[in-house]
């Protein structure tokens, strides 16, 4: 039933979204399931309920009897005494028993359809209330001979009895004091049952209607239950042949609230974009999530449909999928206003075009391709339809008859471009060596210009015909040289063998050219080792009488063994150990790199403090940093470390410090930085002294090379300490780097990896 009536919403409401929201709501779908045991069980309740309904309806009916009853004994019992003590009152005030049964009877008796009854001593009744159609008789006559009332009086309470003519009362007796007898009074039990006949005959009514109207309303929904069943069936043939439609055709229904900001998608739609359905509804911002911004503007359209100046929608754009490619849609939709709501909706259909697309595409590229390998052509091309019309032909084609662009444009017939072309055929003639089919031919053309063309043209299937015409001039020309250099060809193989010959003398030259090569090669390496030798030998044999002479002149200066008798031998003493121990420094650069250059240098690496050692090199110079009254600043961040060869590293930051120190001028100022890099450490030495020229920057750090001029006559060194320092960082796998500038000074990084990646050591050699 709740699917019939969702067939229709459509009607309804003028979208899709009536029959979308109720098709697949839970709610919805919950009831479907149970809606066969409910066209079952819903009749078994009513006639259930109906019997219930009936007999509780019986029960309350008998209720009400009874309790109408004991009500009417009650009141017998109250009426009854209170007339007992009104007569028993007017007995004493010598009043008559019909004066005071006058009083109360309009009250509780003539009312309520009582009659009571009074007599004297001997049982004759006396006065009565009411008194129409009274005769004298007795009490036992009235009440009858078998009832125990007027012998037992009030003890016997109140008694349903048969008075003598078969009619059915309610009767009590009270003794009265003398000279009365005894009260009775009377009331008839239809009299006593008449409200509860009445609350009857209102039950019987509102459960009879009621039953009417519980009947009417399970016929009705048999009635509906049948309807609904065959409007399932219906529905569901018309959503399967629909859902088929769409799944087969790649498409998908929509419906846009544009009041509420939500899109309902179909099913087909989620299965055609790989989606999951999360819900009845997807949001504005969802949905526009999903298309690409460069194809379709949702803001704009709903601006535009707001304003009046749009009610379609008639687009193709890309929307992404749930593996996040693009599919192209083209989605067709027209405005609908709700009738029930007032809603506008935007209700349409989108189908699915990327292979269309991608169709399109390819014909586009193959189209481009084909143009492209057309005007690649190093011939002539043109292609003409079946009425000798153009199709298509190339920039060689045009430039050969010397046409415009304009005049090559497409449909243009075969006698009008002979008519414009600037080169008509003079001379033509069959080409050699070919035999043409049916369908092709082929000729040689010579030009108005003097060039030759060879074509070849072959009939297409449509009826059209393509040519390829190849500019043979030089093949031409060259058959005309071909018969004059058949005798030159004589002459160059002569030729030819002279040369070969000298050929063969130059290559034996060459060959012994190499060998000496090789010879003179092999006598400078054995000369670099000797030397190296011979450096290494030297510095030691040097350093041995530098120690001696270095060690005396301490002791002499110290005045060890007692003073020296004058100071200028003190002065001279001093010389002499700054002289030696500036002789020592020097041996000691050549011994390194000495020892470098022969791969004898070996690292021993541990874990180093990097600001530790630049403290340790400042210390070691600080008094020729204070002499020259050069401002000396430290800057670590953090403690870097690194694994590296500790006097290794001192000795490239001492070097370093030490030219720094020489080239600054008296009280001029100097800068170490340590930082940490990228798995690196770089130091940075600057100042501020005379700098070096731009052009012999390349030359500093070459083995005693050392800057030419001023510098040269005005500071001593024998220019290795940028050079070691250089070597040493590169066997840790880093590398030094120089920037200065004239007058303002110098700065040198040297970059040094944390852990050297190539594990590099410098062995000894075997």
């Amino acid at each position: 039933m709740a699917r019939a009536n969702a067939s229709c919403a459509n009607m309804r409401a003028a979208t899709i979204l009536g029959v979308a929201r109720s098709l697949t709501h839970p709610l919805y779908q919950r009831f479907e399931s149970l809606e066969p045991a409910f066209r079952k069980v819903i009749p078994l309740l009513v006639v259930g309920f109906a019997m219930i309904f009936v007999t509780g309806g019986m029960v309350q009916t008998f209720a009400m009897r009874d309790d109408a009853l004991r009500d009417a004994f009650s009141d017998m019992e109250v009426v009854a005494s209170l007339l007992a003590k009104e007569l028993e009152l007017a007995s004493h005030n010598e009043i008559a028993p019909a004066a005071a049964l006058a009083g109360p009877a309009g009250r509780h008796l003539t009312r309520h359809g009582r009659i009571a009854h009074v007599s004297d001593g001997g049982g004759t009744i006396i006065a009565s209330e009411p008194v129409i159609g009274q005769t004298r008789s007795t009490l036992v006559d009235l009440l009858g001979q078998t009832q125990p009332l007027t012998i037992f009086g009030e003890r016997a309470g109140v008694m349903r009895i048969a008075l003598p003519g078969g009619l059915e009362a309610l009767a009590t007796v009270r003794n009265l004091p003398a000279p009365l007898g005894q009260l009775a009074v009377l009331q008839p039990v239809s009299r006593a049952l008449s409200s509860w006949q009445e609350r009857r005959g209102a039950l019987l009514v509102l459960f009879g209607s009621g039953g009417i109207v519980l009947g009417a309303i399970t016929v009705a929904f048999m009635l509906q239950s049948r309807r609904a069943r065959a409007a399932d069936e219906d529905c569901d043939c018309v959503r399967e042949r629909i859902d088929t439609a769409l799944n087969r055709g790649h498409c998908g229904l929509w419906d846009w609230d544009l009041a509420r900001g939500r899109i309902y998608w179909s099913d087909s739609m989620y299965a055609m974009l790989g989606y999951d359905r999360a819900g009845d509804f997807m949001s504005f911002g969802e949905v526009s999530a999903f298309i690409h911004p460069d194809d379709a503007d949702l803001y704009g359209l709903a601006d535009a449909i707001s304003r009046g100046e749009a009610d379609h929608l008639d687009q193709e754009f890309r929307v992404r999928d749930a593996s996040g490619a693009w599919v192209w849609l083209k989605a067709r939709a027209e405005l609908v206003i709700d009738r029930r709501s007032g809603a506008q909706h935007l209700v349409g259909i989108a189908v699915d075009i990327s292979e269309q697309r991608r169709m399109a595409e390819r014909t586009a590229t193959a189209d481009a391709r084909l143009r492209d390998a057309v005007e690649a052509i190093s011939e002539a091309f043109v292609l003409w339809d079946a009425d000798k019309r153009l199709v298509l032909c190339n920039a060689k084609y045009q430039q050969l008859h010397q046409l415009d662009a304009d005049d090559m444009r497409d449909g243009v017939s075969h006698d009008e471009i002979m008519r414009l072309s600037a080169q008509p055929n003079i001379d033509r003639e069959p080409a050699r060596g070919q035999q043409s089919a049916s369908d092709a031919s082929s000729y040689e053309a010579r030009l108005s210009d003097g060039r030759w063309l060879q074509i070849n043209g072959r009939r297409t299937k449509d009826g059209g015909s393509v040519s390829v015409g190849t500019d043979i001039t030089k093949l031409k020309q060259q058959e005309e040289r071909l018969t004059a250099s058949e005798h030159q060809l004589l002459m160059h193989v002569t030729d030819l063998k002279a040369s070969r010959q000298k050929l063969e003398a130059q290559a034996q030259q060459l060959a012994e050219l190499a060998e000496l090569h090789l010879e003179q090669k092999s006598e400078a390496e054995s000369a670099n080792r000797a030397k190296s030798e011979f450096l290494a030998n030297m510095s030691h044999e040097l350093r041995t009488p530098l120690n001696a002479i270095i060690g005396f002149s301490e002791i002499m200066e110290n005045g060890l063994f007692g003073s020296l008798g004058c100071d200028r031998y003190l002065d001279y003493v001093r010389d002499i150990r700054s002289s030696g121990g500036y002789l020592l420094g020097v041996i000691n650069g050549i011994l390194d790199m000495s020892r470098i250059e022969a791969g004898k240098m070996r690292l021993e690496k541990s874990d180093v403090s990097v600001g530790l050692v630049v403290e340790e090199a400042v210390r070691n110079r600080q008094d020729e940093i204070d002499r020259k009254r050069i401002a000396c600043a430290i800057e670590t961040r953090g403690d870097p470390h690194l694994k590296a060869d500790p006097h290794a590293l001192y000795q490239i930051v001492g070097n370093l410090l030490d030219n720094a120190v020489k080239f600054t001028p008296e009280s001029g100022r100097i800068a170490i930085r340590v930082r940490e890099a990228a798995d690196a450490v770089n130091i940075y030495v600057e100042d501020n002294g005379i700098g070096i020229p731009h052009d012999r920057i390349a030359r500093i750090g070459r083995p005693f090379e050392k800057v030419e001029g001023e510098i040269t006559r005005s500071y001593q060194g024998s220019g290795l300490g940028l050079a070691i320092a250089r070597a040493l960082a590169e066997m840790h796998g880093g590398s030094l780097r120089l920037r200065s500038t004239i007058g303002a000074g110098t700065i040198v990084m040297v970059h040094l990896p944390l852990n050297d990646p190539a594990g590099r050591i410098i062995a000894k050699a075997a």
